[in-house]
């Protein structure tokens, strides 16, 4: 049974995590609340090394419609703050992007239902996304007078293109998740009832899978947004090297031999 009180979640299985937004009367949508307890939840998880894969969610009909603005225009700040100190609150908030982008564990957005503004860009900074069919997406500030904030005008021209981002964000336009397959937002949509037993398996796959090597593709992706290429090659050399000298690179190599499952241990 989800609490009828938290507005944030979170279970673990094994090395699975799963983050369920929890105000499904608002859409799951951001406020002060829900935000601070997601950013100590996801520190809580990006400190754990035991888990490896974060699921993330939400309950009820929506994945999250962004900040709450039934408190006002950027409602998911405090209100009655100054112009400075509403901007460094919401830096601070802004850090949960921050952590879905560069935890250890590989994150997974899984988007059940609405799906707009700051939430997202909270899908946008997870490392995958799914969808169920009856996700419909929106950049959407703009229609709320806003610029946008949580890391969206970084992450979704990186996923989908400078140019359809661009659209995405001055054109406004809600699309549904068939949409967001096609532009490659989102790797596959699944029927509702099934997106998360799928996702539950795409995630325990990863997590079965070689944790040093998972958490070294991860750096070097995110290090492809800001590095040039010589210098990817030379963190490639660096961290496959790493994997191969590992114990779980021994491991796959004696597994491989053996005609056997490797079991690996994340070292």
């Amino acid at each position: 049974m989800m609490s009828d009180t938290k507005p944030v979640d979170l279970r673990v299985e094994d090395d699975v995590a799963t983050v369920t937004l929890n105000r499904p009367d608002r859409l799951n949508a951001m406020t002060a609340e829900l935000l601070h307890l997601a950013t100590s939840t996801l520190e809580t998880v990006a400190a754990d090394p035991a888990i490896r894969v974060l699921v993330l969610t939400g309950a009820g009909r929506a994945f999250c419609a962004g900040g709450d603005l039934s408190q006002g225009a950027g409602g998911a700040v405090t209100a009655g703050v100054g112009p400075e100190s509403r901007a460094k609150l919401l830096r601070q908030f802004m850090e949960t992007s921050k952590l879905l982008h560069e935890m250890p564990a590989v994150t997974i957005a899984a988007v059940n239902g609405a799906c707009a503004g700051a939430g997202l860009s909270w899908a946008c900074a997870c490392d995958l996304r799914y969808a169920s069919a009856r996700a419909k997406f929106n950049v959407a500030f703009l229609n709320a007078g806003l610029s946008g904030d949580f890391g969206g005008t970084w992450t979704l021209p990186r996923i989908i293109g400078q140019g359809r981002a661009r659209e995405k964000y001055l054109v406004s336009q809600p699309f549904d998740a068939v949409e967001a397959e096609r532009i490659g937002l989102v790797s596959r949509v699944f029927d509702a009832e099934q997106l998360l037993p799928e996702v539950t398996a795409i995630a325990r796959r990863i997590a079965a899978s070689a944790p040093l090597a998972v958490s070294r593709i991860k750096q070097n992706l995110a290090d492809s947004a800001t590095v040039d290429f010589g210098r990817a090659l030379d963190l490639e050399a660096q961290r496959h090297t790493e994997c191969v000298e590992s114990e779980d690179g021994r491991e796959a190599a004696l597994a491989f031999i053996e005609k056997r499952v490797p079991r690996f241990t994340g070292r």
